[in-house]
Formats: C-alpha cells, sequence, structure tokens
C-alpha cells in the first residue's frame, strides 16, 4: 500500500474505524479487484485519480452543495 496513496488512505479509514489489520487488507484488496475488473471491462488502463476519485469528495460536502 505504499504505492497507492488512494488504498492507503482507504486502509488508514478502515484501521481508524477499528478493523483490524487482515481485514482492513482484505477490504482494499477486494477493492482493487473490483478496479481492476472495471478496467479490464471497458479496457482502459488504471489510472490512479480515476480509481480513487469517490475518495476525495466527503457525503458531507457534497450534501451541504446540493
Amino acid at each position: 500500500m505504499t504505492a497507492s496513496p488512494g488504498a492507503r488512505a482507504l486502509y488508514d479509514e478502515l484501521r481508524a474505524r477499528g478493523t483490524d489489520h487482515f481485514a482492513a487488507c482484505r477490504h482494499v484488496a477486494n477493492r482493487l479487484v473490483g478496479i481492476l475488473h472495471g478496467c479490464l471491462k471497458t479496457r482502459t488502463l488504471y489510472n490512479e485519480e480515476t480509481a480513487w476519485a469517490h475518495r476525495s469528495s466527503k457525503p458531507e460536502e457534497s450534501a451541504v452543495a446540493a
């Protein structure tokens, strides 16, 4: 998780919520598999910014803007 800031942020968030290390790693791995599946399905290259873009906006901010 040192190469992906998005994956690291998800891992850190899960750990802060009290998820143990192995469960957090599994969760991140499952998310990465889903992202890989999307890349293969749409025949697009992996892009860190696109893959983790949904994590950059917080639900509270989008609810206020709506």
